[in-house]
């Protein structure tokens, strides 16, 4: 079998699995009970394992490297979908699930088929392309969080002012959902140090470049989320707090991305 058919191959049955296990959790909350774990986490890892050999193939074109929205946003469906099969371990995530595998199969049929996008690069290095790769994962995982922190503090208010919505009846217990936000939150972090560790590396210039503010900002919002997960995991933040923390920090990490790109593209009209 040659690559492109094992790549083929895999783009397929990623997407088929993906529609077999949202036929699945469907099914399972129309009929009002939890479907068996075991049937629902096996159908995820093999979507996901077959995700991971196309994706191989998306983001590593013959002519270089791709960094297109399409591609961009299969990579980090992946990357939820694989969060979401650690947390489903402890957790019965059987509506997040139900939301996001559609999702997932249409990023991954999006970025095969290079819906709106764009010629690989390929004046690049595979450092600096692990380099980027790892912070727009950082960037868009952080940005999840964020919007998963901005609904707990809706959700916490409702119960405050005791006005739970309907809603919130078709989500998971508060507590699960708080442990998805640190889910994310950890994973995020995990990437942005990845991506400070591989821009360290294989930047051979900051100054030339005009990286220095953006990696100090980054690394500022690195402290940030440390000292939230330490928080959390030592002194046990939760609520409100963890959220006024989380804000802070997303606040910080996109002054360094899209501050940068503002400064340097408009401002200073530098490429």
């Amino acid at each position: 079998m040659t690559e492109d058919s094992m790549a083929g191959l895999a783009h397929w049955t990623a997407i088929a699995l993906y529609i077999v296990t949202t036929g699945v959790a469907a099914t399972a909350l129309v009929r009002q009970h939890q479907p068996g774990k075991s049937l629902l986490l096996g159908l995820l890892t093999c979507a996901l394992v077959a995700h991971a050999i196309s994706l191989r193939h998306i983001l590593t074109a013959e002519s270089g490297f791709r960094f297109d929205l399409s591609a961009m946003l299969s990579l980090i469906a992946w990357s939820v979908m694989l969060l979401l099969l650690v947390l489903s371990r402890r957790h019965q995530l059987t509506l997040l699930i139900l939301a996001a595998t559609p999702l997932a199969a249409l990023a991954e049929l999006a970025a095969v088929h290079s819906w709106g996008g764009v010629p690989p690069r390929q004046q690049i290095s595979p450092g600096i392309a692990a380099h980027a790769l790892l912070s727009i994962s950082a960037y868009s995982m952080l940005t999840l969080a964020t919007l998963q922190a901005l609904y707990l503090y809706w959700l916490n208010q409702q119960l405050h002012n005791h006005r739970p919505s309907g809603a919130s009846r078709f989500l998971p217990p508060l507590q699960t959902m708080e442990s998805l936000l640190f889910g994310l939150i950890a994973f995020g972090q995990l990437l942005l140090t990845a991506a400070l560790i591989t821009g360290a590396l294989f930047m051979e210039d900051m100054f030339a470049q005009h990286l220095v503010h953006k990696t100090a900002l980054s690394i500022l919002a690195w402290i940030l989320y440390s000292i939230l997960l330490w928080g959390h995991w030592k002194k046990g933040w939760r609520g409100n707090t963890a959220v006024r923390w989380t804000l802070s920090a997303f606040s910080v990490l996109m002054l360094a991305f899209f501050g940068s790109k503002l400064a340097l593209e408009v401002i200073l009209h530098r490429g």
